[in-house]
């Protein structure tokens, strides 16, 4: 009897990465990082293996235009790590768009992957981008959403 395993595991060289646009206009913070974590992680893909990286590059457009809870007060806190120095507090609806959101994907993200899936991140404050030639493929967040 003859058992091999037919699972398919995608090797180091194996590349089938896409670009996704995503339009951020009407969308929340929390929920959109979700997904985009996952796309950048390659999780959507029937090829995904942890140890391998597979994911692809995501473009976000209208990132000005995100909502953020107004009723909910977020912060961001730095600590300078110096005695004598007071702590820098900051609204995150003061903060720059881009800020936020990269900031809340690299909260979903481990600590060996933030750096390097960061780098396929490309975040626009209105529609214009400079990816036409990557043909980017267009994804609706809604259709990810479980409706409730």
């Amino acid at each position: 009897m003859n058992s091999f395993n037919k699972t398919f595991l995608p090797n180091h060289n194996y590349k089938n990465r896409n670009w996704f646009i995503i339009d951020c206009k009407g969308q929340k913070l929390g929920r959109l990082a979700t997904i985009i974590a996952s796309l950048l992680k390659g999780k959507g893909k029937p090829s995904y293996y942890p140890s391998i990286d597979l994911g692809d590059s995501i473009i976000l457009i209208n990132a000005d235009s995100i909502i953020v809870d107004k009723d909910k007060k977020h912060y961001i806190v730095s600590n300078p790590g110096r005695p004598g120095h007071a702590l820098k507090i900051k609204k995150v609806s003061d903060c720059l768009p881009k800020f936020t959101i990269e900031r809340a994907v690299k909260g979903m993200l481990s600590e060996t992957e933030k750096k390097r899936l960061m780098g396929r991140l490309r975040i626009y404050n209105d529609t214009n981008h400079s990816h036409q030639a990557q043909n980017p493929i267009e994804i609706n967040v809604s259709d990810f959403l479980i409706k409730r």
